[in-house]
Order: structure tokens, then C-alpha cells, then sequence
């Protein structure tokens, strides 16, 4: 296999043929100049120290090496080289609220948004953990089983919304329940779910599965995200514009609230901690620094071909032209019998 890792730079050689032009060019001009002096033949005859031809083959030499040394910047790789790589970390699912009530307001441009933006840069951060995601709101899903595959897991990231879900309410112990039957069964550690919602459970009581989840070895770490008092969830139609709030059966205006409470209780009964969303999006990054402490294990390991730099021969083939371009005089030593004809 041969490649260049700079390949661009290999149009840096149409320069040669340029500078071959420009030395003929430069010939001329000379041949010309001497012509203004006399008979060009008479010329050549008493310049007896003067030699074209070594003119020429110092030249050559000149664009050879240079030709040599581009090719060297180039980076000409031959071969390849087997490596193991090895990747250590520990398996993260996050799981965001997908209901209607993350499409409250008091955080802009609205809860669910917010949330998506500080986990893509949470993602960013990662260095060989395994990534997955899971979307809940009534019921929950794998929106992106674990990967080590970052841009992939943006992607699926991309598209959460309100409705990939038609099961209306938060049910977050059906998000706890899913991370556990995700992750490896055979393992009691290297496991953390980050539960990113607004903490209103309207299912069931989620505190059951958080204790199921302990038992497993899994840490939650819990990101509150909303505001404490209350506020209306804005209705949208078709065409992506506000048509009021969203209301009970009674004709009341429905308000989302943070239950902080029970998202602290969740994260301390698997020893994981809760973190209040600000519009700094500090939260995750100290959550991730709490991971990154974590024991891990290894997750992957692969071999793959890596190509080996070969451009040190070229480099030192273009020093050798260059050397031997020192080496050879412009000019011919003259014969003492020819030079006593002159003196």
C-alpha cells in the first residue's frame, strides 16, 4: 500500500517544470549578453575555464533534489503497521423527558432544547465511555443503544421531541426500569444512567425502581430542569406557531413545576447526586467529572492498520543531489599549456 498523507501539497510540482523554463530563459539571456560583446564562437573559445555542460548537470541536479524534497513533504507512507488500541470507560445512558411539560418556557428556548444542547456537549466530552440514550415521557424507549460512536448518538439526539412518544405524562420510573434492562446483566458496576427532566412523575412512584436500579450497581445522577413555581406549557400547531397553553379537562391552564425533592431522593438512594440546570450548563460537566473519577473497564479493543512514513528516504535521496550539486565546480580547470598561451 503506498498513500501520501499530504497530498495536496504534491501540486508543488508542476513548479519544476516553471523552473526548468526560467533556467533556459536565464541561458538565453546570457548567450544574448555575450553576443553584444562579439562573435559568439570567438567568445566560447576564450572563456576556456567556462563549461555548459556542467552548468546543465548542475541544473538537473538542482531540480532533481528539489523534486525529492517535495515529494518528501508530501509524506509518502508505504506500508502498514498493526496496533491495538484499547478503550476503557464505563457505560452512561441519559435519559430525557420527552413529555410536553419540557416544552415549558422558563428556560429558553424551552426545557427540552435546553436539555439537548448541555447532552451533545456532554457527549463532546467523552473519552472512551460507552454512550446510549433513552427518550420518555408515558412510557420509554432506546433512542440510541450504547455506542462508542459519538456523532451517531448526536444524531439520534437531534431528533428527540415531544412526539416520538404518543403516551402522554412523565413516567420516570419506566425510564429507570429500561436503562436497567439495557444494561449488562452480568456486571454490578461501571454503570450510570443521568436522568435530565423536570421531575413531575404522573405514572407511578419511581423511587421503587431507583431501588431496583441500586441493587444493580447503577449510579443516577438526576439534572432538575424547570422552575420550582410553576409555569404553562405552550400549545403549537402544524406550522410551528403558539395556539395557547395546554389546559385540563376542567378548562384550567396546566403548570410544570420542578419536583426537586424527588429527583434529590432518586440520585441519593443509588449514591449519585442531584444537580439544578443553569444557564451556565455546569451540571453535566461536573457530573462528568464525578464519572471520570469512576473505576472503569475495558470497553473495546480493536486492531487497525496504521500507514508508516517513508519520506526520510526521499529527503535524504534529495540531499544526496543537492551534495553532489556543491560538489561539482561550474567551471572546468584549464590545462597550464593553455593557459601559457594567454599570460
Amino acid at each position: 500500500m503506498f498513500r501520501f498523507a499530504n497530498q495536496e501539497l504534491l501540486f508543488a510540482l508542476f513548479l519544476l517544470p516553471a523552473l526548468v523554463l526560467f533556467f533556459i530563459w536565464v541561458q538565453r539571456m546570457k548567450k544574448k549578453a555575450l553576443q553584444r560583446f562579439g562573435n559568439l564562437n570567438l567568445l566560447e573559445k576564450l572563456m576556456l575555464a567556462n563549461s555548459p555542460g556542467r552548468q546543465k548537470i548542475k541544473k538537473a541536479l538542482v531540480v532533481t533534489a528539489l523534486f525529492f524534497f517535495l515529494v518528501a513533504l508530501a509524506r509518502p507512507q508505504i506500508g502498514t503497521r498493526l496496533e491495538e488500541v484499547k478503550r476503557k470507560g464505563v457505560d452512561i445512558f441519559v435519559a430525557i423527558d420527552v413529555s410536553t411539560s419540557m416544552l415549558a418556557e422558563d428556560i429558553k428556548p424551552n426545557r427540552l432544547e435546553k436539555a439537548k444542547h448541555e447532552v451533545a456537549s456532554f457527549i463532546d466530552r467523552l473519552q472512551g465511555d460507552r454512550i446510549g440514550l433513552i427518550a420518555f415521557s408515558g412510557e420509554a424507549f432506546v433512542q440510541c443503544p450504547l455506542t462508542l460512536d459519538y456523532g451517531a448518538a448526536k444524531m439520534f439526539l437531534d431528533i428527540m421531541d415531544p412526539d416520538l412518544i404518543p403516551v402522554p405524562g412523565t413516567a420516570i420510573g419506566k425510564a429507570i426500569e429500561m436503562a436497567i434492562r439495557s444494561f449488562s446483566q452480568t456486571e454490578r458496576k461501571y454503570k450510570v444512567l443521568v436522568l435530565i427532566t423536570d421531575g413531575e412523575d404522573t405514572r407511578e412512584d419511581p423511587m421503587k425502581m431507583a431501588e431496583l436500579a441500586e441493587k444493580e450497581g447503577i449510579v443516577i445522577y438526576t439534572v432538575g430542569i424547570g422552575s420550582p413555581q410553576g409555569v404553562p406549557i405552550p400549545l403549537y400547531d402544524d406550522a410551528g406557531r403558539q395556539v395557547g397553553f395546554k389546559k385540563d379537562r376542567q378548562d384550567n391552564v396546566v403548570t410544570s413545576k420542578l419536583d426537586q425533592l424527588m429527583l434529590e431522593k432518586i440520585a441519593l438512594q443509588t449514591s449519585g447526586k442531584f444537580y439544578n440546570a443553569t444557564p451556565a450548563e455546569m451540571e453535566l460537566g461536573k457530573i462528568y467529572d464525578e464519572i471520570d473519577k469512576m473505576e472503569k473497564k475495558e470497553l473495546s479493543s480493536k486492531i487497525f492498520s496504521q500507514y508508516e512514513d517513508r519520506f526520510q528516504y526521499f529527503l535524504a535521496i534529495g540531499m544526496v543531489f543537492l551534495l553532489l550539486d556543491v560538489l561539482l565546480p561550474e567551471r572546468k580547470r584549464v590545462k597550464k599549456e593553455w593557459r601559457g598561451r594567454f599570460e
